[in-house]
């Protein structure tokens, strides 16, 4: 019994060797060079959580608050640990112990093929399907971008759909089960963006299932399903729910959450223009069919041979400046600002997909083109308004998300799901010739698309780009470069018709008999693999790995930074000479105005945008900060001393009650922080009877530091406001005097201040938010639940194929 059982396993051993194998190669300089990939996003995150891991390598205590940026945010948002959820250590186990972002890739593989395994196929088609879902290029340009929680969260999603299905098809037990895990998993990947569309396809497939269930009268069976379901989700949210309720709960003060300005009400997340502005094109949607329709990424290595480089040389231009421009011309011509490359699900796949959708079960058919369809639509965003104002304004929480070409990655699932079933349905035939009119009609569909672009690529579009505005007295170059665009998408289009005739002539000879099954799955597999290979290596090349010593020091200090770091107070520091709001290479070094996160706090950012762009110091004075760094003439950065920096706390004169937000905001534009202080009248009950005496012998002073607490020693003859430079949070920070818990409040807009007794005090601000508290038991009881019932699960069902 026990040699038959691992005879079974040996197709699912070799499945998962090829995938283990193909990660490997693809990533290749780490594994056999010692490199690292160089990714903006890790970089970026990398300085930001700086802070965060110097203090647990000195103290061993992780602070849940980093004051390196935006002048102080919760570090659990840039580095967020829940040690009591044991998810990640089953997540380690089912990627093979493989690093980051390797073992995302390998858990495209594994988890398309477990969904295609489930839905009964060949374990080779499973693994040609796997090829199909993990070479989406999207995948690959994320990793290079550094986003690794997506493209960790994308994985997953076979997963999560593998356990819905199994339960809406009558296996309860085992489909919950492993719903629950998958979603676990899915959740524990933090990625909020990924998994809401994903429940948007989920939703889409429980509407299908309910009008078949109508359908053939099967209600009661759908009922049952739906229950187990929902309290799978139920189950998965809890080891998870420190995450979670963090998320939730910081997203109600972050720039996701509702503006207490008077204009900005009317929306309770995003501004909705800022939400669009990466809407994909509607035409631009043919990049899954050929990657270069719209010209690739940003910038693209053009050639020697290249009309660019030609008109260049014809036009004065030195050989080693035509060269260094063509290295990184600008050939991206689609409608969003910028791109780091197309989502390409591949040739072969569209073909097949279309295919489906000749051939496959209603069943199957209709909810996977109803997903796709509607991830299209919305991916359009303000190119298709009519949905996306329904949804922007309607759909719960679709208004909290940024970047709504993000919804393709819906469609990069549920597109080689629809193709990998129209392969199934043509191998489980008996004759498949029947087929064949089917597969001529989508060949002509697929290849006459590709065939057209071929041959007139000018149908396209203009191939005009936002970037010639930069060469607009160039009218010789801005052509040159039309012409390598529109040759771009000529080159793609042979290319991907190359592919679909390869892919023709592969199920051609296969319902001819020529072909046997495995060697047609396997000759797919390889074909999918060339294909998904070649186009990804565009984007995530060999040239990415740097060596491990500079992917874990990405910032080298400059003469500026030394020069501030000889000062080791606590105060803030400004850099002019990157972009402030968006880059923390500063906060690597030094506690930062400036920073880079996808939610600032809101009150934080709408600071930055009325006061601090506008050149505002006295703002800049009151968060302390000390330093600016400048950039010289001969391109040097420098520091600038500022004398108005206002110290970490001190004692003002008076206070100016005031209405709401909008007066309270704009009190800022003239006011002397240093003298008094604006409160919302909400606080106003914290100063009631205060009457501020001037107390010249005063004095307020921070006497230790902690990024998560703050010690403070107060002397004065009479009460007084004492107002602090640090950013006001209401979730979590909580003040002490002399050990006894005592209120505080915000001033200012942004910063905390309290009343202080007559007397010598010690003053504490501590960080202690609840969901730590409380989350963490939560997590590691549901998580070790559910590990459990995985675990029992899979001894039944081993117990179960003995007795067999």
């Amino acid at each position: 019994m026990q040699n038959t059982l691992f005879k079974k396993s040996i197709p699912h051993l070799i499945a998962i060797g090829i995938f283990f194998l193909i990660t490997i190669l693809y990533f290749r300089p780490e594994f056999f060079e010692g490199k690292i990939l160089s990714q903006h996003d890790i970089q970026m995150w990398q300085g930001a959580s700086k802070e965060i891991f110097d203090w647990n390598t000195k103290t061993g205590h992780r602070p849940l608050w980093t004051n390196s940026m935006f002048s102080g945010m919760p570090a659990y948002q840039i580095s967020l640990v829940s040690p009591s959820n044991l998810m990640p250590y089953l997540n380690s186990i089912i990627s093979l112990g493989l690093p980051t972002p390797a073992n995302a890739v390998f858990l495209l593989f594994l988890g398309f093929y477990l969904l295609l395994i489930t839905l009964r196929f060949d374990w080779r088609a499973a693994i040609a399907g796997s090829m199909a879902f993990a070479f989406c290029s999207y995948n690959f340009i994320i990793i290079v971008a550094g986003h690794n929680s997506k493209v960790h969260a994308i994985a997953l999603m076979p997963f999560v759909l593998t356990g819905v299905l199994m339960t809406l098809r009558g296996n309860l037990l085992k489909g919950g089960i492993l719903t629950a895990i998958a979603l676990a998993l899915e959740i524990y990947a933090n990625h909020v963006q990924i998994t809401y569309y994903l429940m948007i396809g989920i939703l889409v497939l429980m509407i299908s299932e309910l009008v078949f269930a109508i359908k053939e009268k099967k209600i009661a069976s759908y009922i049952k399903s739906a229950v187990v379901l929902l309290f799978a989700s139920a189950l998965a949210i809890l080891p998870n729910i420190t995450t979670i309720w963090a998320t939730y709960e910081y997203g109600k003060y972050s720039t996701r959450g509702q503006s207490e300005l008077n204009e900005k009400k009317e929306s309770s997340g995003l501004d909705k223009d800022y939400a669009m502005s990466w809407s994909y094109g509607v035409k631009e949607s043919m990049t899954l069919l050929i990657p270069n329709f719209n010209g690739g990424a940003n910038a693209t290595e053009l050639g020697k041979n290249s009309a660019t480089f030609k008109a260049m040389e014809s036009n004065g231009a030195g050989g080693q400046q035509a060269n260094q421009f063509v290295k990184n011309a600008p050939t991206y011509w689609g409608d969003m600002p910028s791109t780091s490359g197309p989502t390409y699900a591949g040739a072969i796949v569209i073909f097949l997909f279309i295919l489906g959708l000749f051939i496959v079960d209603d069943k199957y058919k209709w909810w996977l083109l109803g997903a796709t369809l509607l991830s299209l639509m919305l991916a359009w965003g303000k190119n298709f308004d009519l949905l996306s104002e329904l949804f922007f304004n309607y759909f719960p929480g679709y208004n909290k998300f940024r970047t709504v070409s993000m919804m393709l990655s819906l469609a990069s699932l549920t597109i080689p799901l629809l193709a990998m079933l129209a392969v199934k349905k043509i191998l489980d035939e008996k004759n498949p010739l029947i087929y064949k009119k089917q597969i001529l009609n989508s060949f002509y569909i697929a290849g006459g698309l590709c065939a057209l672009f071929m041959l007139v690529p000018g149908i396209a579009g203009d191939f005009s780009s936002q970037a010639d505005e930069n060469f607009k007295q160039y009218d010789w170059l801005i052509d040159a470069l039309r012409d390598d665009r529109a040759s771009m998408l000529r080159m793609d289009s042979f290319r991907s018709l190359f592919f679909i005739v390869i892919a023709f002539a592969l199920l051609w000879f296969f319902i001819k008999g020529k072909l046997k099954p495995h060697v047609f799955c396997l000759a797919l597999a390889a074909a999918f693999l060339v294909d998904g290979w070649s186009v990804n290596k565009r984007y995530l090349k060999d040239e990415d790995f740097v060596s491990k010593g500079k992917a874990e020091v990405p910032f080298e200090p400059s003469p500026a930074d030394l020069q501030i770091l000889s000062d080791t107070g606590y105060y803030r520091v400004m850099n002019t000479t990157v972009s402030t709001f968006n880059d923390a290479s500063t906060s690597n070094f030094h506690k930062s105005i400036g920073g880079y996160h996808g939610a600032k706090l809101k009150r934080y950012q709408e600071v930055i945008e009325r006061q601090i762009s506008k050149g505002n110091m006295k703002v800049l004075d009151m968060l302390n900060m000390k330093y600016v760094i400048q950039q010289s003439k001969d391109g040097q950065p420098f520091a600038v001393p500022n004398p108005g920096a206002m110290g970490n706390s001190w004692f003002v004169k008076d206070y100016k009650v005031v209405e709401n937000a909008d007066s309270e905001m704009d009190a800022l534009t003239n006011l002397n922080p240093l003298s008094t202080a604006i409160l919302d009248k909400r606080f106003q009950g914290q100063v009631e009877g205060l009457n501020i005496v001037a107390d010249s012998m005063a004095t307020i002073k921070l006497t230790a530091y902690a990024p998560d607490q703050l010690n403070y020693r107060s002397v004065c003859e009479s009460d007084q406001l004492a107002v602090f430079s640090d950013i006001y949070y209401p979730a979590g920070w909580n003040a002490y005097i002399d050990g006894k818990l005592s209120p505080h409040l915000r001033v200012d807009y942004v910063l905390r201040a309290m009343r202080v007794p007559s007397g010598t005090h010690e003053i504490m601000f501590k960080f202690e938010p609840d969901v730590f508290k409380i989350g963490e038991p939560i997590a590691l009881a549901s998580s070790s639940l559910l590990l459990l019932l995985g675990a029992l699960t899979i001894f039944l069902s081993v117990r179960e194929k003995k007795k067999v």
